[in-house]
């Protein structure tokens, strides 16, 4: 009984951890930013590739977000924890975090891709506004050949998902709690000589 408490422990030690504690929105390190980004092209190279559909969301969009790594995992309860780009009108301006927990029955663990898309400018910027989060009934498109022809956006928003590793009995995104940061841009100034 003992060897099955330690391990749930330190399962709900760390759950805890994550939600209490945070993960930085925006990459603290150069590096943690280019892999990010190196991340998010990726996730979104091979989710056009397996349904090239998907770029009609790209070109009718206002805006979207990428998480290109993103981690649920469960056992009694769940958490999930995910980090991204935001792009506006085709140019990234700031970064997203995902933290979503969720109660009940579920079993399994999983990574996965997310985008979302903003079909207006209010959309938009009600998701960046600084705290955002799904309702319960949110659910996402899985990506696979033609899916996105399929799909259509929901207040607002159209979310698509893509497995990568791992198996969940659960595809609900209700809950997702996201915060958004914007990008730091420094100008070059010149001085007066």
């Amino acid at each position: 009984m003992n060897v099955i408490k330690v391990p749930l422990v330190m399962f709900f030690v760390c759950a805890l951890l994550v939600f209490v504690c945070g993960c930085e929105v925006t990459p603290k390190e150069p590096y943690q930013k280019l892999k990010l980004e190196s991340e998010a092209s990726q996730a979104v190279s091979i989710m056009k590739e397996e349904d090239p559909s998907l770029q009609s969301f790209f070109d009718k969009s206002y805006g979207y977000a990428v998480l290109p790594k993103v981690f649920k995992g469960a056992f009694l309860a769940g958490f999930a924890y995910g980090r991204g780009e935001v792009y506006e009108q085709g140019q990234m301006v700031g970064y997203c975090d995902m933290k979503q927990a969720s109660g009940g029955l579920s079993l399994g663990g999983e990574f996965y891709r997310e985008i979302i898309f903003f079909r207006e400018q209010q959309d938009f910027e009600r998701f960046t506004s600084g705290e955002y989060t799904f309702a319960a009934q949110v659910t996402g498109v899985a990506i696979k050949w033609g899916a996105a022809t399929k799909a259509d956006y929901k207040d607002g928003m159209a979310v698509f998902i893509m497995t990568d590793v791992g198996a969940m009995v659960d595809a609900s995104l209700g809950g997702q709690k996201f915060e958004y940061e914007p990008k730091v841009v420094i100008k070059k100034v010149d001085l007066p000589k």
